[in-house]
């Protein structure tokens, strides 16, 4: 029996990869982007059907879900206006699988992420508490999009996956840019924060294909955190990525936070780890992590220097530039640091 699944947000970097786990697991899919695509996307004997949907025109929506479809994947959902156009057509759509975040988490005394001395339980379980749903906050606005789908778990069983630091080829946010670039500009130290211990907890999108592709076979209203098998340090990301691209740094460690910002800052740099607990997943989904972040790295690795090879980086991952306050390659800033820690 045929099962059909509209993934929105095909062709981006979670769901590229979700298109392909679902595919291999017998799925036929609509590929939803605003662009449409198909062609070298995706495999002639794929069969994927590119389908063109704003995630903010209702009627491109409705059009998409059509008659019906058995799994509704939403890669792009923000906030309560996107949780109520699923609920809306809570009719047509067997169940849904919709990508939420971390961020959602605050610690035992009700601090959320970026809040001065935040300090979550290691690792952070399902059960931990989150922030209260908002508008034009990105945490709640997650938050508001996880309530009203929670409650409608009745007429539409979705699965959230609060999702880790994301990585993989096809981002728009590349986090590991940070250690790439400093490699391509040949920058000889790795200046590091926190005495590089910072632990952020990062998820391959081939590990979040792989709990899409479970929850889909077993429906439910649920939340799962979704991370990858370890949470290494930025001091071992660091190292790695440069190993990748065969490059040599001396390390410098700053025992706290910069003295100098953006001095030894970057993407990953928390004073206390965040770890996420994935045995929920593991017991009621079974779900086994088909990569590691470290043995991921070359293919992510890769396809960063060949998206920017003569190009500005800029100008390709604009949301990295626009979306991080800190100028994190601000040389001279590091530079006039160095001469003077030294």
């Amino acid at each position: 029996m045929d099962r059909t699944a509209l993934v929105i947000g095909a062709t981006g970097q979670v769901g590229r990869a979700t298109v392909r786990a679902l595919v291999q697991d017998g799925w036929q899919v609509r590929a939803g982007s605003r662009g449409g695509r198909g062609g070298p996307l995706w495999p002639i004997d794929w069969h994927v059907h590119p389908v063109a949907l704003d995630r903010e025109d209702d009627e491109q929506l409705v059009a998409a879900v059509g008659g019906g479809v058995d799994l509704v994947v939403d890669t792009v959902a923000y906030g309560t206006r996107h949780a109520q156009q699923l609920i809306d057509l809570a009719d047509r759509i067997g169940s849904a699988v919709v990508l939420s975040s971390a961020a959602v988490y605050l610690d035992d005394q009700g601090r959320g992420f970026g809040a001065d001395g935040v300090t979550f339980p290691v690792p952070i379980a399902e059960t931990q508490p989150t922030t209260a749903p908002g508008v034009g906050d990105y945490a709640a606005e997650k938050a508001g999009l996880e309530r009203e789908l929670l409650a409608a778990g009745a007429i539409l069983p979705t699965t959230l996956l609060r999702a880790g630091a994301i990585h993989g080829p096809h981002t728009i946010h590349p986090r590991e840019w940070h250690f790439v670039k400093r490699a391509l500009d040949r920058r000889p130290t790795r200046v590091l924060t926190y005495g590089g211990e910072s632990r952020f907890h990062p998820v391959s999108t081939a590990n979040l294909a792989e709990l899409i592709r479970l929850a889909a076979a077993e429906p439910g209203a649920r939340v799962l955190n979704a991370a990858d098998p370890e949470a290494p340090t930025v001091r071992e990301i660091g190292a790695a990525i440069h190993s990748v691209l065969d490059h040599t740094a001396d390390e410098v460690l700053i025992d706290g936070p910069s003295p100098a910002p953006p001095v030894g800052e970057t993407p990953w740099s928390t004073p206390k780890p965040v770890v996420l607990d994935m045995g929920v997943a593991e017991r009621k989904l079974g779900y086994r992590p088909v990569t590691g972040y470290l043995e991921s790295l070359p293919r992510t690795v890769s396809w960063l220097v060949d998206a920017t090879r003569d190009r500005d980086w800029r100008s390709v991952f604009t949301d990295l530039a626009h979306n991080y306050r800190t100028d994190y390659f601000d040389y001279a800033a590091e530079d006039a640091w160095l001469a003077r820690h030294r």
